[in-house]
């Protein structure tokens, strides 16, 4: 990505250091991720012991690689670039429907983080939370999508923050608290296909982001895209269970299928529309 020249955002809380504190009831740190990665492993969704709003789920591998100071810097700096695009492309995107864009937060840390939604660690991977309209990440997350997930890249590192903040679009538009009632109320497989849908969309707007990004700040290089659909594949329910257990069982998908993540992603950068981007009126069987 061309990123020179570009305004760093101001909205960015530096928490790295911090201690997260422990999470009661299950054990701590480590017992958050042992659940977490049970979850996962089930089909279920590693956030919901958290109680979060959405996040990208990545199979919450854990790791414990140490960023070199100056790799540290190099992500915060492209992070901050990331988050600051996203305000110019949304706050435009909302003036053109008549609704004014609020920028969310976002939290760096390092190994736990205490958060409105709950206190969290970066085995569950980046997270966005309504109750307090922020993204948290770890960006060693992004050394492991490079090193451990081949899905490396700077686009598909900026894919990861767009996704959350789609989130946020979608939390601003009243379309989480919709979901997140219907799921509420649903069966647990009904409710899974809600947050399939709730997470495509976030894609695609990610996805919208990108066209516009481009067109304001020619930012996109030949194979950007590419980086973020390779990403996008490598954290589809589908691919993440087989790795995990050998075999896939579509009824616990939450997030969608690499198919579907590479679909959506896609078609958000291909036609920048906000509009577009209904998953849920859909059959779900034509996501």
């Amino acid at each position: 990505m061309r990123l020179n020249g570009r305004r760093s955002s101001s909205n960015v809380e530096d928490r790295r250091g911090i201690n997260g504190g422990k999470v009661a009831g299950i054990g701590g740190v480590g017992g958050l991720i042992v659940m977490a990665l049970i979850l996962w492993i089930s089909g279920g969704n590693p956030l919901e012991v958290l109680n979060q709003t959405g996040g990208l789920s990545t199979g919450n591998r854990v790791t414990h690689s140490t960023l070199s100071p100056e790799k540290e810097k190099q992500y915060e700096e492209f992070a901050k670039i990331i988050l600051a695009g996203t305000e110019d492309v949304w706050k435009e995107e909302f003036s053109k429907i008549g609704l004014t864009y609020r920028n969310p937060k976002m939290v760096l840390y390092t190994g736990s983080v205490n958060s409105a939604c709950g206190n969290a660690t970066s085995a569950v991977g980046p997270f966005y939370c309504s109750a307090d309209q922020t993204l948290y990440i770890d960006l060693s997350f992004f050394e492991e999508m490079e090193k451990n997930m081949n899905a490396g890249g700077d686009f598909a590192f900026a894919y990861v923050i767009a996704h959350e903040v789609g989130h946020h679009v979608q939390y601003l538009l009243g379309t989480l608290d919709e979901t997140h009632q219907a799921m509420s109320r649903l069966p647990e497989k009904e409710a899974n296909r809600i947050s399939v849908r709730t997470e495509l969309q976030a894609d695609y707007y990610a996805g919208v982001w990108a066209y516009h990004d481009n067109r304001k700040f020619n930012s996109l290089e030949p194979g950007d895209i590419e980086e973020g659909l390779n990403a996008a594949s490598k954290i589809g329910d589908d691919y993440l269970q087989k790795q995990a257990q050998g075999y896939a069982v579509p009824e616990t998908f939450n997030h969608g299928t690499s198919a579907q993540r590479v679909k959506w992603l896609n078609k958000g950068a291909s036609t920048g529309d906000i509009r577009g981007g209904d998953t849920f009126s859909m059959d779900y069987n034509s996501l």
